[in-house]
């Protein structure tokens, strides 16, 4: 693998890394299976190329790129709880909903921010490569969002919404608006994820309708081979091993996808993704049998 790959695969995994975050906090947290994702990972790229495109500042479009994801979750979570929607299927409809609101605010299946301004071009520093830069800064804003959510979720905002997922009925008991608190969960959830879709956008050149596609995959793939690698049920342990996830995936993907002697290709993608969620599944299995054995 070149370095230019190796820096790329970095990048990717990254930036993926606030989607796993997200997924966390829906899947592990909530308990919520939630789809949404598909649907707000091109919803915050879209947000944000229009706006980078019209003129607006990088940072302010990469916000309101952010607030849109945090919407789409508060949605799905209101379809649920209000409208008593099972979860999965809430999850469903705002994602396929999404689809057409992403067209409607893109005016089109994709949009193009070939030269314009972007977070990482604006405080690139002389001599230094764009994809060197590029990894880190992203790695500052995932380990600020890292933080962040280590702080939240010790707050009793944060111990709420953990309530509410592991035992719902106990969390109302206790004087908790679980409905609130899922709403909550949601909009940070997506937010997370609104927010990767526009760092996505600002990296690769522009945002399409179809970047979408499997990202809630990618997500639960980073989650459990971080889990795997990392097990805790501490919060702390627990983001850091889904970003760890994240990258190590990424990293496994671009291994695979650029060996010569193994002959894969990009198409190829889903295959790789397959294989490394179920070894990532089976690990923990086979640790269990042989602690087992005398």
């Amino acid at each position: 693998m070149s370095l230019f790959s190796l820096f790329g695969a970095i990048e990717i995994g990254l930036i993926f890394a606030l989607v796993a975050l997200g997924v966390y906090i829906s899947f592990r947290l909530l308990r919520f299976p939630d789809l949404t994702v598909d649907g707000s990972f091109p919803l915050g790229g879209a947000v944000c190329a229009v706006l980078i495109a019209a003129g607006t500042n990088p940072w302010i479009a990469t916000l309101a790129a952010t607030a849109a994801g945090a919407v789409a979750g508060m949605v799905t979570g209101w379809l649920n709880v209000k409208l008593k929607i099972m979860d999965l299927l809430a999850s469903i409809l705002m994602m396929i909903a999404l689809y057409s609101v992403n067209l409607r605010i893109m005016g089109g299946p994709n949009v193009p921010l070939i030269n314009d301004p972007t977070i990482f071009n604006l405080l690139q520093p002389a001599g230094m490569e764009d994809y060197v830069f590029r990894p880190l800064l992203l790695l500052v804003i995932v380990v600020a969002a890292k933080l962040a959510l280590d702080w939240f979720f010790a707050t009793e905002r944060g111990l709420a919404i953990r309530a509410t997922g592991s035992n719902p009925r106990m969390a109302r008991a206790q004087g908790v608006n679980t409905g609130a608190m899922i709403l909550l969960g949601m909009a940070v959830s997506n937010g997370l994820v609104g927010l990767a879709g526009a760092m996505f956008v600002q990296t690769q050149g522009g945002s399409d309708i179809s970047m979408g596609i499997g990202t809630i995959v990618i997500g639960l793939a980073a989650v459990i081979v971080g889990e795997s690698i990392l097990p805790s049920r501490k919060i702390i342990w627990a983001t850091l091993a889904v970003v760890v996830g994240a990258i190590v995936y990424r990293f496994f993907i671009a291994a695979a996808l650029n060996s010569d002697f193994i002959g894969l290709k990009a198409q190829d993608l889903n295959l790789v993704t397959a294989v490394l969620v179920t070894i990532a599944l089976v690990i923990p299995q086979l640790k269990r049998k042989l602690s087992r054995k005398p």
